[in-house]
């Protein structure tokens, strides 16, 4: 036994150095290079850039490429114009391609070499800068990369290269392709299309459409594809995958199987390992839809394999899959143990989180929480309630930390049942209130959503407009200079026609500095409008804040019974909400107004904590409110503040202070002062969940103040500062300029 157990050890140590070895060799490095005539040292553009492990790029207009291999690679160079050309990388130096006896394209695509020639090699690179920045930025911040692919379209001019003009509407393209936008994706691929066909961007229309579900109109784009020679293998095994999922959409499982399996022929033979994995996964998809379970279990079987070869990520993505199907078939201890792999692969990988600003992403559902979710489930479908509450308990406790309002809300509601089930009523009572928290948490999350995407919807159709004016004029600047080289060729047959090719410069020069004038004017106007928008929205989200806060104080009263306080409260808090709502839609209203809104408010609050604070409001003799104005409901906030998080917790007494003086004829100090217990000491006895909350109706008053200042150059200035120097009290200075 003992020398056996030495035999395991050394056959395990064995096999670990091999892994290792194995991975050390496989190194990934950048390569650079260019594709260029031998003879003359003319660039070769769109020359297909290949690896034998799906790595794939175009030569730019200069002849340019840049691609990631491994070192033992073979790189492929194909093009129409060119033999195809391989080379095995053996270091990471670049790779300089010269073609012999190159010839450039003839009659009409001569006329696309001329026009690439009238634009400079600065304004090339410019433009490949500029969609660089739009695919750093494209999971990041879809404004800026949007921005970027403007910029690169106007950095080519209005006369255009239309190779460059493609691979800037392409790059649009795939950046709504990521963020869902399918129509706008769709319709970016199609311009593409009718600037410069190619292989890569009839893909991606493909793939456009099925990710929208019209599998018709993705047939179509795609069918075609087949009869084209020469294709590069990556490109091929898309191909094949995009007609299978064609056909799986249809219904048309045999058909679809066939296409699946083709390009995992090709895969395969190119050795284009995640393809495999994803071409066998999608296969066992095709088989699982038609009920031919043997089948499905085989190719998951494969594509498991497949992918332990892979990042953990897509490791972890096909066993939840596989699990998935197992819970179909109501295998759930088959499942139960593939999903505990997957928690424990999940914990070992390190957290990587993207802030993606703009339009939602569906986050990713491999998640801990919908793993353990998915494990509680399967235990309860078999009953094994004690089994099913740990899992349960885990994934609401990690939903709430990862702010999974989806899975906390089915988890808690999932707990409170199995409670139920088991008798526990005061137990399930309790998670189902929980619940009702989550759901309304979510809901009030939902609105927010919808608001923003629809803001933002407006903002992408503005970019898309600009994109499209962009084209537009290119499209007639190319027509206009197309009319010119024609005048300029009778001229040459008639000097007297040289006054009119004269007069067209004129008037070029006339209508490009119109042009720049009217551009000008609608960018300073669409900046008003944005500010005006965002106020308003603020302004929209402050009432509904101020409306919540002030009924927690109606309901105070009505918890205690005491209805005549609920009454009379409820009156004057209608009289306040009333001015309140008049001024909703007003940037600034008058000071005088502001503070009679002020003293009703302080006088609710005064009459709910009598015992805690006095109050008193001072107008400096010379202050002239009338002619000062200041945004509604802009003091409101930190008031609340004083009382709410200072006065409130004070044992003894306190006092708030609001006073007004003269600073001189053209401003005024506004000043909130409160000896409450201090901001240090209010953070300290916050619980934990008002501390993961941030305050709205402060946030709000900085965006307005920020953008208030923004539009009526610094008219309102705010400071904020301890009163004492023990750090207890708080005082507020507002500092306002007359308009």
């Amino acid at each position: 036994m003992l020398k056996l157990k030495y035999i395991f050890i050394l056959f395990f140590f064995g096999c670990v150095t091999t892994i290792a070895q194995v991975s050390e060799s496989v190194k990934n490095v950048r390569i650079k290079g260019t594709v260029l005539g031998k003879e003359d040292n003319t660039p070769i553009s769109d020359v297909e850039v290949s690896s034998n492990r799906g790595a794939y790029t175009l030569t730019n207009s200069l002849g340019e490429y840049e691609i990631s291999v491994a070192i033992g690679d073979i790189l492929i160079f194909r093009s129409s114009e060119i033999e195809t050309i391989r080379h095995r990388v053996q270091t990471d130096e670049d790779v300089d391609v010269l073609v012999e006896n190159y010839v450039a394209p003839l009659e009409g695509q001569k006329q696309q070499s001329k026009n690439r020639s009238s634009i400079s090699k600065d304004v090339v690179a410019m433009h490949q800068t500029y969609l660089d920045s739009a695919n750093y930025y494209k999971k990041q911040d879809i404004e800026k990369s949007i921005d970027f692919i403007t910029q690169s379209i106007a950095q080519l001019g209005k006369r255009s290269n239309k190779l460059e003009l493609a691979a800037s509407l392409t790059m649009l393209g795939e950046v709504y392709q990521y963020h869902n936008q399918y129509d706008l994706a769709i319709t970016s691929f199609q311009d593409a299309l009718a600037a410069n066909k190619s292989t890569k961007t009839t893909l991606l229309l493909g793939q456009a459409y099925l990710a929208n579900s019209d599998y018709q109109s993705a047939e179509d784009v795609l069918l075609p594809l087949i009869k084209i020679k020469g294709m590069i293998p990556f490109q091929q095994v898309q191909l094949f995958e995009g007609l299978g999922d064609v056909y799986s959409g249809l219904g048309e499982i045999d058909k679809a199987v066939d296409f699946y399996e083709e390009g995992l022929t090709i895969a395969k033979k190119n050795q284009i390992a995640p393809k495999m994995t994803d071409l066998n996964s999608k296969i066992a998809d095709a088989y699982a839809k038609d009920n031919r379970s043997i089948e499905a279990e085989g190719f998951y079987g494969n594509s498991l394999k497949l992918a332990e070869s892979q990042a953990p990520q897509r490791a972890i993505q096909e066993k939840e899959k596989v699990a998935d199907f197992y819970n179909k078939k109501r295998r759930y201890d088959e499942e139960i143990e593939l999903r505990k792999k997957s928690l424990n692969e999940l914990d070992k990988l390190p957290e990587a989180k993207v802030e993606v600003k703009g339009i939602s992403i569906t986050p990713d559902t491999i998640s801990a929480q919908r793993i353990n979710y998915k494990i509680a489930n399967a235990y309860i479908a078999q009953d094994q309630y004690e089994k099913a509450i740990p899992y349960l308990e885990k994934s609401i406790d990690q939903a709430d930390t990862e702010d999974d309002l989806i899975v906390q809300k089915d988890a808690t509601r999932k707990l409170s049942e199995v409670y139920e089930s088991r008798g526990d009523f005061t137990k399930a009572l309790e998670t189902y209130q929980a619940y009702v928290s989550v759901v309304d948490t979510l809901y009030i999350r939902k609105e927010q959503e919808i608001s923003r995407a629809a803001r933002f919807n407006r903002e992408i159709s503005t970019k898309q407009s600009r994109i499209s004016g962009l084209e537009q004029e290119r499209e007639l600047s190319q027509s206009k200079y197309d009319l010119a080289l024609t005048e300029q060729q009778l001229v040459r047959e008639n000097n007297r026609r040289q006054k009119w090719v004269i007069y067209s410069l004129i008037l070029g020069l006339i209508m490009l500095g119109l042009a720049t004038f009217f551009f000008y004017r609608s960018n300073q106007q669409q900046k008003l409008a944005n500010n005006l928008l965002a106020l308003k929205s603020l302004r929209s989200q402050m009432n509904p804040h101020f409306i919540f806060n002030a009924l927690n104080s109606v309901n105070n009263y009505i918890a205690k019974s005491d209805e005549r306080s609920a009454n009379r409260y409820l009156s004057e808090f209608s009289t306040l909400m009333r001015s309140v709502l008049e001024n909703s839609e007003e940037d600034f209203i008058p000071l005088d107004k502001e503070l009679e809104l002020l003293q009703l408010y302080v006088k609710l609050e005064h009459s709910r904590f009598p015992d805690k604070f006095e109050y008193k409001i001072e107008v400096d003799q010379y202050v002239d409110v009338a002619a000062f104005e200041i945004p509604p409901m802009l003091l409101q906030p930190y008031i609340e503040n004083a009382i709410w998080h200072g006065l409130r917790y004070k044992e003894e007494k306190g006092y708030l202070n609001i006073d007004l003086k003269q600073k001189n004829k053209d401003w005024i100090i506004i000043t909130i002062s409160d000896n409450g217990i201090g901001r240090k000491k209010s953070a300290q006895l916050k619980t934990q969940n008002q501390k993961k909350q941030k305050s709205k109706g402060m946030g709000n008053i900085k965006k307005r103040v920020a953008i208030l200042n923004d539009m009526y150059k610094n008219k309102v200035d705010v400071h904020i500062s301890d009163l004492k120097s023990d750090g207890t009290g708080t005082k507020v200075e507002f500092t306002l300029k007359k308009d």
